[in-house]
């Protein structure tokens, strides 16, 4: 049980790290949610549970996402390690 918390607890680290990451970009861009949302094709409260860390993106949303920002998605996810380790 203690390992599987542990991962539980790592994948959340995770998703929080990704979503702060997103939200950067975006705001970066100077786009609403819903504007990224438009251009990726997904809806603007899947795009909010991503940058709330809640939500757990496909690849193929990542890649929108990126799209959607202008941007690589290996840019997307540069410094997600060090997101991580700042993640609490």
């Amino acid at each position: 049980m203690g390992n599987y918390d542990s991962m539980e607890k790592s994948k959340a680290k995770t998703l929080k790290a990704l979503g702060f990451l997103i939200r950067q970009h975006r705001r970066a861009v100077g786009i609403s949610q819903e504007e990224l949302g438009l251009r990726c094709d997904l809806d603007r409260t899947y795009i909010s549970g991503l940058e709330r860390g809640v939500r757990n993106p496909s690849l193929t949303a990542i890649v929108a996402l990126a799209e959607g920002l202008g941007i690589t998605v290996s840019q997307l996810l540069d410094n997600l390690e060090i997101e991580i380790t700042r993640t609490e």
